[in-house]
């Protein structure tokens, strides 16, 4: 009974070990910060350490230290405990926002390589103006007219950020509709909606996937920018692009507001980057 139970132990972890050791250490690393503040999304009191909306003047513009390990901001509230509680917004905006531009963007770019003529010219021009317009610009018109919330957050970055996608939609499915195995699918009588969905999109949407993911980090810092320029989600929501605006003011004497926010956002952007390009070099072979 116990050598059964050490195989059956042992042979997860052999095969853990093994996909481990062929897995670059910089995705690991990345791996371990994308997972500790999903679980800080997630389930944000098993880490924090104060009540991220606790007052405490008498602790305010406190540098870092070990009763705060992040330091607090003018109100004296921890801010590694607010940074946290902020991961659960932040995340949603990210992930919100590029599931509703991969959305519009499959609508408009499989619309357009799938009709052809005078159809496709229309879609394009439209995916080509809106690309046309700075990501930035867009989201700020919108969000002017609309009122800052984490809804017209995701909105605006997602409306911002689709015909980028739509265009790379577009063009892998005009690439895949030429492929020898459409062409024989064709030839051998399959209807055309059985070809789109066994063969045009599935292998249209590969590399996507890994662009959904760097998408994610992009989306984070659209909606960061936006909150930097008081546009974000209103205090005393601990949202991180509204910590980076609420710190803009304390820069000279309490630096830790401003830098530790930014260095959140960068974590995490450049963690979902590189995850996402080693999933797009193993769908391509290059691993």
């Amino acid at each position: 009974m116990s050598m059964l139970a050490e195989v059956t132990v042992s042979r997860p972890l052999r095969e853990l070990l093994a996909f481990a050791r062929h897995v670059p250490v910089r995705v690991t690393a990345s791996l371990i910060i994308i997972g500790f503040f999903a679980l800080a999304a997630m389930m944000p009191k098993v880490l924090q350490t104060h009540d991220p909306f606790a007052i405490d003047l008498r602790s305010s513009l406190q540098s870092p230290s070990i009763a705060h390990w992040l330091g607090t901001d003018q109100l004296g509230r921890d801010l590694y405990s607010r940074l946290l509680e902020g991961a659960g917004q932040s995340l949603a905006i990210g992930l919100g926002a590029t599931a509703l531009s991969m959305s519009i963007a499959l609508i408009l770019g499989v619309a357009a390589a799938l009709s052809g003529g005078i159809f496709d010219s229309i879609l394009s021009r439209i995916v080509d103006v809106l690309f046309a317009i700075p990501t930035l610009l867009l989201a700020l018109v919108f969000v002017t007219v609309f009122g800052p919330s984490v809804l017209t957050e995701v909105i605006a970055v997602g409306i911002g950020t689709a015909p980028g996608y739509a265009r790379m939609i577009r063009g892998q499915m005009l690439s895949i509709k030429g492929t020898g195995y459409v062409e024989a699918a064709k030839a051998l009588g399959h209807p055309f909606p059985r070809i789109v969905w066994r063969h045009i999109l599935p292998n249209a949407m590969n590399p996507l996937t890994a662009m959904m993911t760097i998408g994610v980090g992009q989306a984070i810092i659209w909606a960061s920018g936006l909150a930097f320029l008081g546009l974000g989600v209103a205090p005393p929501a601990p949202e991180w692009g509204a910590l980076l605006n609420a710190g803009r003011n304390y820069v000279i004497y309490a630096w830790w507001l401003e830098i530790i926010p930014g260095l959140a956002v960068t974590a995490f952007a450049l963690s979902v980057t590189t995850v996402g390009r080693h999933i797009q070099d193993r769908l391509e072979g290059k691993t």
